[in-house]
């Protein structure tokens, strides 16, 4: 299972980590008391299991093998996997099958701070394939949410492990587990006034050269599909201008739509209006497409600038937008130097913050909120509801004027 031989003279520093979960791994290199053949929390009592696996990355591959179809999901279950079993191998010198709750908690820690650097964390502004062998699964200490998520990635696994019959039991079971409460609204978006700055620095863009012609009309289709749509990135990535359909309703009025996939691969349509068919037209013709895409077209969403017609990966997508809000926060910043604290807050924006202010917009305005939920594809109109800030402003104009301590200040 190894992409290529794992080096087991070079377990301490210096060492060489490789991507011990790709297509073309071998799992012949690991020694029997690392494979996990023989893990401690191996379950013996069971004659037989309800997979084939023999071995600990034979095992996590076949979990792994459910997510195929939700990319996503995949690669963050692939990440904290990956991430666990290095560390289990290399640091505790044991199988990820003989993990205990201490093992684990002491892993936690680790999350918080990755040691020694030079073994677990990559250099600043440096990306390299997991081929190679300055490649490192860490890019830094996890934040306190990631922590919590990468071990309830890993609370995932190791239940479906003990279900399937591998492991006796989940070590994470003994965990403390701290409620996290759920934001009663959405902060991460942006107000009116730095969506015009934004719009206005897209606007502003070059276009003399056919590059630059080219890179625009991306921009501002990307921009108009993750603002109109409020889709999220990986529905642009995996989206294709076939998901684009016309249909006639009842009184013989036509209207386009998107459909689009989501989390957990549920389906929905979004609406397709007015104003994001014209730029659709726009983007198509800027790339010598016809006007309106055919049903069942394979043409990406979103294109490379030349010829090729490959879906861009969601990275590509993430530094374009992060691109665009730190122009926008230079450009506010030369313009109006006292506007430092929102100038920081465009540069931290980053792709969701578009979905975010889709959907704060459509809350706030007179669209009916179970619309809102359905454009989205949220579960539950509670979801929805966090972004609703006009009845906050409300609620804290009206506690301002009428709940006062009135000292005399005479």
């Amino acid at each position: 299972m190894f992409a290529e031989p794992y080096p087991m003279q070079s377990l301490k520093l210096p060492l060489t980590l490789f991507n011990l979960l790709g297509e073309n791994a071998q799992i012949s290199n690991l020694p029997p008391h690392l494979d996990g053949s023989m893990g401690s929390n191996r379950n013996r009592a069971v004659t037989q299991t309800q997979i084939a696996a023999c071995t600990d990355l034979e095992a996590i591959q076949i979990w792994l093998a459910r997510y195929a179809d939700t990319p996503t999901t995949f690669q963050n279950y692939r990440k904290e996997a990956e991430r666990l079993l290095l560390w289990t191998l290399v640091e505790l010198d044991k199988p990820l099958s003989s993990l205990t709750q201490e093992d684990l908690l002491r892993y936690q820690y680790f999350l918080a701070d990755p040691y020694p650097p030079e073994r677990w964390i990559m250099p600043a502004n440096y990306r390299a394939g997991r081929g190679d062998p300055r490649w490192r699964p860490f890019s830094g200490p996890l934040s306190p949410s990631s922590q919590r998520q990468a071990m309830i990635i890993l609370s995932v696994l190791f239940s479906w492990l003990v279900t399937a019959g591998y492991l006796v039991g989940n070590p994470l079971v003994l965990s403390r587990r701290r409620t996290r409460s759920t934001p009663p609204h959405i902060i991460r978006y942006l107000t009116n006034d730095l969506w015009a700055v934004v719009k206005t620095t897209i606007e502003s863009l070059p276009q003399g050269t056919c590059h630059d012609h080219a890179r625009y009309h991306r921009i501002r289709w990307l921009f108009s599909l993750l603002y109109l749509c409020g889709l999220r990135i990986s529905e642009v990535t995996g989206g294709v201008m076939g998901n684009f359909f016309r249909r006639v309703n009842l009184d013989g009025q036509e209207y386009w739509w998107l459909e689009v996939t989501g989390k957990g691969g549920k389906v929905r349509l979004v609406p397709v209006t007015d104003e994001l068919l014209e730029e659709l037209i726009r983007y198509r013709q800027s790339r010598n497409l016809s006007s309106l895409p055919q049903l069942g077209e394979a043409i990406p969403l979103l294109l490379p600038i030349g010829n090729q017609r490959r879906p861009l990966t969601r990275a590509a997508v993430h530094l374009i937008v992060k691109a665009v809000f730190a122009s926008a926060a230079k450009q506010l910043l030369e313009a109006e130097p006292d506007r430092l604290e929102q100038a920081k807050r465009l540069a931290q924006a980053s792709t969701h913050w578009l979905r975010h202010t889709a959907g704060s917009r459509m809350a706030n305005g007179n669209l009916d909120l179970r619309h809102v939920r359905d454009n989205l594809g949220h579960a539950t109109l509670g979801v929805t509801s966090r972004y609703l800030h006009t009845e906050d402003d409300a609620r804290h104009r009206e506690t301002g004027q009428r709940h006062r301590l009135d000292w005399d200040v005479s």
